[in-house]
């Protein structure tokens, strides 16, 4: 079943590619729009209305909040804002919250009122962040009011990030949208970034993700202190490689379509802090609520006690917009708390501590948070990180031992991977060899070949193969 998905998709993909070069640059929008509204209805039939409706609402707020700006109304330009504001995330809280919010007055209560069920649409909290972007953009002036609808649809709809982000704000592809060159570097570029992000996820996340299953789900009440380590270290390698392989993919799909998606990923366990991390990690989504929250509800330029509010408040929201589940909001305010903790004084000691303790202090509380973001019982959260500690009773046992010698060069090539030294020695090899070479040519043509066919093989015959983010 897997395996059969994966070749529609390629299947899809090379469609999609000769469709959109034959036919003239005027109908490309067009098949972008269609073809990813296909695509979404492959797997969402139903919710195909729903994003209809929400292309629809935010491209006539758009060009309403575009008009009473021109005219000098600016108070039903704000009021058309509103509008856009509310709607979009009553949709977004109706199908992602209602059934947390039903279960925690139950809980509270003491009552049953039945649950909806509903399944949630694929990709809502992307598309709907970067919809309301838009209207807010246009309302600021920051950005033009899109007066083709076809071409608003493809930028809400493009598939190749459509369901796991990055989430791409409209300014910073509203040229490409209108006007957008398609070349064979870019093409080529666009090949080698999405089989390295497909090879991050197929190699690495699905392989080492088969790890953290096995030890998640033992005991933790008994579990030893190396193992319940290698477990937490084997996630963090597994939600990194799986979510930054997507967006490497995404880049990459974009690229081939001549548009330039900013990057979503920098490194980031090689920060120093945890500042530093949120620069690095899932930088779209940090960036949208520092540019759409945090600066407009004063930032850190109305003094240190708004600031701190302000943080409380994004790391909430940042929290429960991962999903609807206790732990979700408890991993968001951890991120705040040691957020706030370094604005006051912790990143200036960091600053002067030899940068070895900055790595250490950073990974070691991002393991910390991946337990909370992971489990969403709140007594499975603590049991995971008290055996971290020592609950379990034990340091290591021949268990522990067996899934860390056997995992070991997994675990090696996950942790060199995650670093810049790849990337140096490609580097530099390309420099030796020539960078425009034929030699240089032959090596990545070789590599890539040897991901896909690596690639399709692990695929062929894994039955684990989940998208993490996909369920945000």
């Amino acid at each position: 079943m897997v395996f059969s998905s994966i070749l529609f998709l390629f299947y899809f993909l090379a469609a999609v590619l000769l469709i959109y070069f034959i036919v003239p640059k005027s109908w490309r929008n067009w098949v972008l729009f269609l073809s990813s509204m296909l695509f979404y209805a492959w797997g969402e039939p139903v919710y195909v209305l729903l994003m209809l409706f929400t292309i629809t609402l935010d491209y006539a707020c758009g060009r309403l909040v575009g008009r009473y700006k021109q005219q000098g109304d600016g108070k039903r330009a704000k009021r058309t804002l509103v509008v856009a504001m509310v709607l979009n995330l009553l949709l977004l809280g109706f199908f992602k919250y209602t059934d947390f919010l039903i279960g925690s007055v139950n809980g509270l209560f003491g009552l049953s009122i039945p649950l909806l069920n509903l399944p949630l649409p694929i990709g809502i909290s992307f598309y709907t962040f970067q919809t309301m972007s838009y209207v807010v953009d246009v309302y600021r002036g920051d950005t033009p009011v899109q007066k083709n609808f076809v071409a608003f649809g493809a930028y809400v709809s493009l598939f190749p990030q459509l369901i796991a982000g990055p989430i791409v704000r409209y300014k910073t592809i509203a040229e490409q949208l209108d006007d957008r060159t398609e070349t064979m570097d870019q093409f080529a570029y666009g090949v080698r970034r999405f089989m390295l992000g497909l090879g991050k996820k197929v190699l690495l996340a699905n392989n080492i993700g088969v790890l953290w299953s096995t030890i998640s789900a033992m005991d933790a009440s008994t579990m030893p202190v190396l193992t319940a380590w290698v477990g937490i270290i084997a996630y963090s390698f597994q939600i990194y490689f799986d979510f930054s392989g997507y967006s490497d993919m995404a880049i990459g799909l974009g690229k081939m379509f001549g548009f330039t998606f900013l990057e979503n990923f920098d490194h980031p366990y090689i920060s120093t802090s945890i500042t530093e991390f949120w620069n690095r990690w899932h930088i779209s989504l940090s960036t949208w609520f520092k540019e759409y929250v945090y600066i407009p509800l004063g930032g850190n330029r109305r003094g240190l006690a708004i600031q701190i509010r302000n943080i409380c408040i994004v790391w909430a929201l940042t929290g429960i917009w991962h999903g609807a589940s206790w732990n979700f909001l408890l991993w968001g305010v951890y991120f705040g708390i040691l957020l706030i903790l370094e604005k006051t004084f912790l990143l200036k000691w960091l600053k002067k501590a030899p940068s070895i303790v900055g790595h250490v202090y950073c990974y070691v509380l991002v393991l910390i948070s991946w337990v909370f973001f992971n489990f969403e019982s709140v007594d499975a959260i603590f049991g995971y990180i008290g055996a971290m500690f020592g609950a379990g009773g034990a340091l290591l046992d021949s268990q522990s031992l067996y899934l860390l010698t056997s995992n070991l060069v997994l675990l090696v090539i996950a942790a060199v991977g995650c670093g810049t030294l790849p990337m140096k020695l490609t580097n530099r090899l390309f420099h030796r060899l020539g960078d425009n070479s034929a030699a240089v040519t032959v090596i990545e043509n070789v590599v890539l070949v040897g991901l896909f066919v690596l690639c399709t093989a692990f695929v062929a015959d894994a039955s684990y193969n989940p998208f993490l983010y996909f369920r945000f």
